[in-house]
Parts: C-alpha cells; sequence; structure tokens
C-alpha cells in the first residue's frame, strides 16, 4: 500500500511515469550554460509562462518597426550560433608577447615595484645579518660619516649658492652700459674671470677644511651644477645685450650692421637643426630686409610665452626663481603648473630620505668591506698574478651593489630631487631623463640619461663652439669638457688625480664609432647588451682602480 502512494506521488495524478528528482547543479554554471543556450529550459521546473511567449523574450507583434525587428533577428542570429556551445568561447587572433621587440605594450610598472621590495627584503636580511654578528641591526661607520661637518657643509653650501647671485648685478650694470662694460667688449671676460675664481675657490673649499668623503661628494656635485646654472644666466644675458644693442643701433640704419639676427639655441633644439639654422643664417646675412632684421631682434628678447622681456628679467626674485627651478640652462620664462600639489611634494620629499638610507646600507654593508679587505689583501701580494687576482676579485664582487647604487642615484637625482623642486617652482616640464636604458651607444646614453646636462653642454658647448669648428670637432670638445667635470668630481672624492674617470669618458668616442658602422649599426639587441655591460663593469673598475690603485 505504500509502495504504491509512492509511486503515484512520483509520477503525479496522470500516471505518467517520471525520472527520479537529481540534486540541483551549481545554480552560476547553469546560468552560464543557460546563456549560451547549452540546456534548455524545462517547463516543469520554471513558472508557466503566458501563452504565446518563448520565455526568453516577448514575441514581436506583426506591426513591429523595423528597427526592433532587426535586434529581435540579430538575437536570435546569436542565440542560434552558441546554442551548442558547452564551454566559453576563446578568441584567437595573431598577437605578440609583451616582450617580443614587435609588442606596443610599455606598462612595467610591476617591475619597479618588483626593485623596491627586492631592496627591502635586502635590508632585511642585512639587518637580520648584523644583529646576528653584532647585536645591532646596523653598522656605523658610514652613518658616521654623513654626520660630520653638517654644520659647515651647509653654511659652506648656502654661502656658495649665495655668491652666484653676484652675476645679477654684473649683468644690471652690462645692460645699461653703452661704453667698454658691454658684453661683446669688457663684460663676458669679466663674467669668464669670476667663474674661474669663483669655481677655484669653492673647489679647494672641502680640501682646506679637510671634510669627510661624504660631504665632500655631494659639496663638488652642487658646485658643478651651480657653475653650470651661473654660466648659463650670464652668457644668455649677454647674448640677449647684444641682441639688444643691435636693435638699439638700427635707430641709425646707416652705420648699424644689417647681419642676419643671431638666435641662440634654446635647450631642447636638436643638434642638426643648430647646423641648419647656422647655415641658413649665413644665407640670410644679406637677403634679410630692415623691417624684417628689427622684427627678428625684438622676437629674440621676448621670452617664448610673450610675458617678459629682456632687461625686465634682470631682478633678484627672477633670479632666485631660476635658481630654485630644476633646469641648467636659463630662459626668459618658464611653462608652470597651476598650483603645488603638497601630497606629491611630501611623497618625493620621504623617498629622498628612503633612498639615502639604501644607498647607505648598500655603501657600507657591500662596498666599504670589500675595498677594505682588497686594500689589505693587495698589501701582501708578493707578485702581478696575486695582485691581479686580488683585484679581478674586488672587481667582481662590486658589480652588483654598484649597479644598485647607479640605480638609487638616477632615482634620488632625477626622479625625486627634481621633481621636488619641479612641484616646489611649478614648473611644468618634468622631462628629467628618458628611456635610457633601452641605449644602444653612450651618445644616446648621454642624450637621454641627464637630459638638464644635455641641455646644458648642447647649448653651451656645443652651440657656442659650432660656428668656428666642424661639428666632429665640435662633438669631441663637448665630450672633453664632460669628460673633466667626470675627472673633477672623482678626484676630489679620492683625493687623487689618476686620469681613469677621463679616459674612461674619452673612450666612448671610438666604441660609438665602431657601433656606427655597416656591420654593427641596427643590431639593436647587440649593442643594448654591449651598453649593458659597459655599464655595469664600468663603475666597479672606476671605483677599484681609484681606491685600490
Amino acid at each position: 500500500m505504500s509502495s504504491t502512494a509512492l509511486h503515484d506521488a512520483q509520477n503525479g495524478p496522470d500516471n505518467i511515469a517520471r525520472p527520479r528528482a537529481v540534486k540541483p547543479g551549481n545554480p552560476m554554471v547553469l546560468r552560464a550554460m543557460s546563456e549560451e543556450g547549452a540546456i534548455k529550459a524545462n517547463p516543469t521546473l520554471e513558472t508557466p509562462h503566458t501563452d504565446g511567449s518563448s520565455g526568453r523574450s516577448t514575441p514581436l507583434p506583426p506591426d513591429a518597426p523595423p528597427s526592433v525587428q532587426s535586434i529581435s533577428s540579430a538575437r536570435k542570429h546569436v542565440r542560434a550560433q552558441v546554442k551548442h556551445r558547452l564551454f566559453p568561447t576563446i578568441e584567437y587572433t595573431p598577437r605578440v608577447s609583451h616582450f617580443d621587440p614587435k609588442s606596443e605594450y610599455t606598462n612595467f610598472r610591476g617591475f619597479f615595484v618588483l626593485f623596491w621590495i627586492g631592496l627591502a627584503i635586502m635590508v632585511l636580511t642585512t639587518m637580520l645579518r648584523n644583529i646576528k654578528d653584532t647585536g645591532y641591526p646596523l653598522r656605523v661607520q658610514v652613518w658616521a660619516l654623513l654626520t660630520e661637518n653638517t654644520w659647515q657643509l651647509a653654511l659652506s653650501d648656502i654661502a656658495m649658492v649665495v655668491s652666484t647671485g653676484l652675476s645679477l648685478p654684473l649683468q644690471s650694470l652690462i645692460s645699461r652700459s653703452n661704453g667698454w662694460l658691454r658684453w661683446k667688449k669688457a663684460g663676458m671676460p669679466i663674467q669668464s674671470l669670476f667663474q674661474l675664481a669663483w669655481l677655484g675657490l669653492w673647489v679647494n673649499w672641502p680640501f682646506m677644511l679637510n671634510w669627510t668623503w661624504t660631504a665632500q661628494v655631494f659639496f663638488t656635485l652642487h658646485t658643478i651644477v651651480f657653475l653650470m646654472k651661473m654660466h648659463s644666466y650670464a652668457f644668455y644675458n649677454g647674448h640677449l645685450n647684444n641682441t639688444q644693442n643691435r636693435l638699439s643701433a638700427l635707430d641709425h640704419p646707416e652705420t648699424a650692421s644689417t647681419a642676419a639676427a643671431v638666435r641662440y639655441p634654446s635647450s631642447t633644439t636638436p643638434l642638426s637643426k643648430i647646423d641648419r639654422e647656422r647655415e641658413e643664417q649665413e644665407e640670410r646675412n644679406e637677403k634679410e630686409s630692415l623691417t624684417q632684421l628689427r622684427i627678428d631682434l625684438a622676437l629674440e628678447l621676448t621670452s617664448p610665452l610673450g610675458r617678459v622681456t629682456y632687461p625686465e628679467n634682470l631682478t633678484l626674485r627672477n633670479y632666485a626663481d631660476y635658481i630654485l627651478c630644476p633646469t641648467l640652462c636659463y630662459e626668459l620664462e618658464y611653462p608652470r603648473t597651476e598650483k603645488t600639489q603638497w601630497m606629491e611634494l611630501f611623497w618625493k620629499t620621504l623617498a629622498v630620505f628612503g633612498c639615502i638610507f639604501l644607498l647607505t646600507i648598500t655603501s657600507e654593508e657591500f662596498i666599504v668591506p670589500v675595498l677594505h679587505e682588497s686594500a689589505i689583501r693587495l698589501e701582501g701580494a708578493q707578485c702581478m698574478m696575486d695582485k691581479g687576482l686580488v683585484f679581478a676579485e674586488s672587481i667582481s664582487m662590486l658589480l652588483f651593489p654598484f649597479m644598485v647604487t647607479f640605480l638609487l642615484v638616477f632615482l634620488v637625482i632625477f626622479e625625486y630631487v627634481l621633481g621636488a623642486f619641479a612641484e616646489i617652482t611649478c614648473f611644468a616640464d618634468r622631462h628629467f631623463y628618458s628611456d635610457w636604458w633601452n641605449s644602444c651607444d653612450w651618445l644616446e646614453f648621454s642624450r637621454e640619461w641627464n637630459i638638464p646636462v644635455h641641455h646644458f653642454l648642447r647649448r653651451h658647448v656645443y652651440g657656442a663652439t659650432r660656428p668656428h669648428v666642424s661639428r666632429n670637432m665640435a662633438t669631441f670638445i663637448t665630450f672633453m669638457i664632460s669628460a673633466f667635470g667626470h675627472e673633477l668630481v672623482l678626484g676630489c672624492i679620492t683625493k687623487k688625480l689618476r686620469g681613469y674617470g677621463f679616459l674612461a669618458q674619452m673612450l666612448q668616442l671610438p666604441f660609438v664609432a665602431i657601433q656606427r658602422t655597416k656591420f654593427v649599426r641596427g643590431r639593436t639587441l647587440f649593442n643594448n647588451v654591449c651598453f649593458w655591460i659597459s655599464m655595469i663593469l664600468g663603475p666597479a673598475m672606476i671605483c677599484a682602480l681609484y681606491v685600490l690603485l
């Protein structure tokens, strides 16, 4: 009796045999399969629909407009295509990987995050090792060097920066002079002698006070930076003084020069354009009309944005603003942002101190001990073979620490320090570096890794010498002056003049000539590998040469 009742309950009142009810499946899977038409709705398990409806869409009335009929037809066509699919469709199309040379993908920010995580791991493991060995998380040798001469360094740096301001009253006197003090007469020699005496004083200043090498490297680099800023300010205003005198002389055209206006190269003028403008200027010397010449001279005296004209720029406020702006090339006016982003300034300032901390850890743990141990081993070496092995081993142990140091120095200067001063002054042009890591030769690297210095050398060295010498000679002079600057910094740090830095800098020119031959030119991957090998090997070798030999 009970089995009969159970059989009737399962089959229903119409006595039709039905399968046993099963456990319902995963609702998410069922919904996905239902949307693709892989399963059909069971009318016994769904809510009954009204007559004339399929349960999935409302039937169209016979008088439906054509637009509605088109949409309905498209929906039915799509449903028919996916009716029998059991899995989601994967679309395959011709594509390249992100690291493929032909890929247009450029967002690799994750590697930047990975770099900082790796440095954090390095700091953590170093602190744990120091706690195990000494009982303290950090060593104090380099930290002690950083805290010495602090007040002397601060006061001397302020005095050095303020002393560059002597160029302002000198330029004011030159702009008002109608006699021997004009720029093209005595003005430029006076400014040049002042800069030479200024450089000699401040380069020798740390030696006279017997500072540590950490204070000396900061002060020497800062001195060279402000020498370039002072030179750009003085010589660009001197050029404007010559231009103003020529424009005033055209009031009496019978005795004035009618040569074409000299356009001072801007910081962004390409080298090829400097050469082309020089040739075009020579062609215009006799073709240019007097009216057009006046216009050209007046435009040269006016800022690119048209709000400042020489000599209205010769004010203390303008000079102080230029000193704070993150640029080495003076202009009458710069593009500005609307306001300072204070949170951005805070994070960049915090990053500066974080990078200094990481630089100190790297030198304290991985550079100074290697150099100290290698110096002791070199003193005990008996033959040249032993000394060569010690020297080679010390270089190999310095490769990775110096690579990390180079990357940290790059970040702290070009991303955080210059970025912070750009926020303070609302300086809008923040293109301080380009993708130098993709460089294929040293000329490309010099253009892209330090754009402010490249702009200065192109404008005030190459652009100044190009009218008098050939293009190759102008390039050679530019590299030679840059090499002297590098040798000066290395000599001040190590208190040795060996010439290794100068030689390494000048050797870049023959390497560039080789890389631009028809056998090597165009081999992007090979040239980039050569660049990185020399970039990793160079700093470690230079340091070992100056310190150990």
